[in-house]
């Protein structure tokens, strides 16, 4: 076989639109240009002097001249490498990272020579035809047991040099090498060093490629929380050695926010299948870092065992379920992670990147009082405020940042609840000074509820939560569901309003099951829950005569107990208070009644509901609120029918059209119209 220099085929000029360089077409045919002068170099190099090139059955096989040639020319690495395209030389990987290796896992001369002589072939190409020649067999091109055992001058039977590859020895059970091909004699099996060790060995920390759909970035660690000290001093105990620790946390994300602070930098935080945990403890061998692992899978005994096994890592198991030790044999160290408190000044200003002089306009503290994000949740929300900020074009508001917020605080109530984004405020509000002052302090309540509970111990015990209940009673149409959702605009939370008909079931005990899905839902979602028309669920035990009056008491007793350790925010109306169980009335925070509006609360609530509505100059008001006794409900009902009416005939609204809006309003309750309001009037 003879070489020659060949040509590459010339550009044949600019293209036929005239453009020349910016067609496309022939910058690619540029490139192609070069690599072929580069591909042309490389052959002639490597036929120079080669006994073989003319031979007809070139590598097929190897005689002894081309095994000799191969010896005379040495190693790429050893030569040097040819100059690239640009006429670089290639990097220098820096730093003895095989003998890092042999002295952190305790790898003995014939470990750290089988992993050399392994990867060899992945480094420089000459190795292969030189194993295939060792290996009497041209086509297996990488090293094998045997081939191992005979470079380090070992003989085949000896038992300590076979046991160096059993699964069960370092080299395997810290995942560097692959025994292969397990049907073979035990000395013709190959070995192959994984592409993660191999780019590790060279220099390149980028995690495994496999595990690139189960690693979640590192939360930034944050002190939203008052942890008593156990951040400090599980962090003292793993400064001492690996270890594995079982965090049962309260609330989602509690576990992932001590583990965070106790740990601080780097970590691997994992969310994948067990299948994967060899190669995530890989992973963490060579990059030197501890494992979290949040939320385990409904059934995690496999995967405790696989990381319980091992006694190198640390790592930390994050879930709110209890420890089962029948999990696994190898009992991890169990702690209770603090419960997370509501959002941290210092740490929201932090991930917002405020500096001295750079507050916002608006109260900050009071802004993120509501919210319990951790460390990521608050960085991911900072983020997105400051987006939407951007994208508004305007400074940070406190609407960026319960937007931004809320989105954190991902909710699987929609499968029971209505969800409702506030849209009101105080002022759409029009009640007695007295329910107004309870009001805001339920909402006071919510927002410092993890202080005066929790830093201030006025918890009553009994595994009691921190949650916020309240009932709001009065008259149809009074404005209980209207104060519902002011309360939660006011804490710059979601409304979600209890569908009955997805949660009472005919069957004993699934509407349990659904309330307690409800519940735990709420637990861990930053969002006010509303019981309308409470007395459904909430009504009064009676005496057990049938076995429906048995069931009908569970479940009120089911509540009762579940409303002991509710750490949500959770409010209830009804209009018959009377029919709500004395029992649920005592665990409430506040009971707020609503009275039926007076002639002067009736006028404000006509002036209130027509303040964008286009209408007449001589309308009397006084007269319609003086002489039709309409609640809050009805009046916007009457308002709306009167908007109508002006709507269909193109005008504004009139004194009669609110007239008729009224009297629909009576006629839809059974009542009769007063005779003074006539079609006269």
């Amino acid at each position: 076989m003879t070489t020659e220099t060949v040509t590459p085929p010339e550009h044949d000029g600019p293209a036929p639109d005239g453009r020349g360089d910016a067609d496309p077409a022939g910058a690619l045919l540029v490139r192609l240009a070069r690599l072929w002068d580069r591909v042309a170099w490389l052959v002639e190099d490597r036929s120079a002097g080669d006994p073989t090139a003319g031979d007809p059955m070139r590598g097929l096989y190897l005689s002894g001249d081309a095994v000799r040639h191969l010896l005379h020319t040495g190693p790429t690495a050893a030569r040097g490498a040819a100059p690239g395209p640009d006429g670089s030389a290639p990097p220098d990987a820096g730093g003895d990272r095989l003998g890092m290796l042999a002295h952190r896992f305790g790898l003995t001369e014939v470990d750290v020579a089988a992993l050399l002589i392994s990867v060899a072939p992945d480094l420089d190409r000459p190795f292969e035809p030189l194993y295939g020649y060792l290996n009497d067999n041209v086509s297996r091109r990488r090293a094998t047991i045997g081939l191992v055992l005979d470079v380090c001058g070992l003989p085949g039977h000896l038992a300590a040099a076979r046991a160096r590859f059993h699964p069960a020895a370092p080299l395997a059970a810290l995942g560097l090498l692959t025994v292969e091909e397990p049907e073979r004699p035990f000395l013709s099996r190959s070995l192959h060093v994984p592409d993660r060790v191999v780019a590790h060995l060279l220099g390149d920390d980028t995690p495994d490629a496999a595990l690139a759909a189960h690693l979640r970035p590192t939360p930034e660690p944050t002190a939203a929380y008052p942890d008593g000290g156990l951040a400090d001093r599980l962090s003292a105990r793993l400064a001492r050695g690996p270890a594995v620790v079982y965090l049962r946390e309260h609330r989602e994300g509690d576990g992932l926010a001590c583990a965070t602070a106790a740990l601080g930098g780097r970590t691997l935080v994992y969310d994948g299948p067990p299948e994967d945990v060899p190669t995530l403890l890989r992973e963490a061998r060579l990059s030197k870092r501890p494992v979290i692992v949040s939320g385990l899978p409904d059934e995690p005994a496999t995967l405790l065992r696989e990381l319980t096994a091992q006694q190198d890592v640390s790592v930390l198991l994050t879930d709110p379920r209890p420890y089962d030790p029948r999990w696994c044999g190898h009992d991890p160290l169990v702690l209770d992670a603090p419960r997370r408190g509501a959002g941290d000044a210092a740490a929201w200003s932090a991930a917002l990147g405020l500096t001295a002089g750079d507050e916002p306009e608006f109260d900050l503290a009071t802004a993120v009082a509501p919210y319990h994000l951790g460390g990521e949740g608050v960085a991911r929300a900072a983020r997105a405020a400051r987006a939407l900020a951007d994208l508004d074009g305007a400074p940070l508001t406190t609407a960026h940042l319960r937007r931004a917020a809320r989105q954190q605080s991902a909710s699987g109530l929609e499968r029971h609840a209505r969800q409702i984004r506030p849209a009101v405020d105080w002022t759409d509000l029009v009640l007695p000074a007295g329910p107004l002052s309870q009001l805001r302090e339920l909402a006071l309540r919510a927002r410092h509820r993890d202080r005066v509970l929790g830093e201030w111990r006025l918890s009553a015990g009994g595994g009691r939560g921190r949650g916020v209940l309240g009932l709001f009673a009065g008259e149809s149409g009074t404005g209980k569901t209207l104060a519902a959702e002011v309360v939660a605009a006011e804490l710059g939370l979601d409304l979600y309003v209890l569908q009955l008909s997805s949660v009472v079931d005919k069957y004993v005990g699934e509407t349990q099951k659904n309330l307690e899905r409800v519940f735990t839902e709420a637990d861990r979602t930053d969002a006010v829950l509303l019981f309308d028309e409470a007395d459904a669920v909430f009504g009064k035990r009676s005496e057990v005569k049938d076995s429906h009056d048995r069931y009908a008491n569970m479940e009120s007793a089911y509540l009762l107990q579940r409303l002991e350790s509710f750490d949500g925010i959770a409010l209830m109306t009804t209009n018959l208070r009377a029919n709500i169980d004395e029992a649920f009335t005592r665990r409430l925070d506040l009971v707020v009644d609503f009275p039926f509006p007076d002639p002067e609360q009736r006028l404000a609530l006509w002036r209130h509901c027509l303040e964008r509505v286009p209408g007449a100059e001589d309308i009397d008001l006084r007269e319609l609120a003086a002489g039709f006794e309409l609640a809050g409900g009805a009046i916007r009902g009457a308002v709306v029918t009167a908007a109508y009416l002006a709507a269909g005939r193109g005008g504004s609204v009139t004194g009669p059209d609110l007239l008729e809006g009224a009297r629909r309003e009576y006629r839809k309750a059974g009542r009769l119209v007063p005779g003074e309001f006539t079609d006269a009037w």
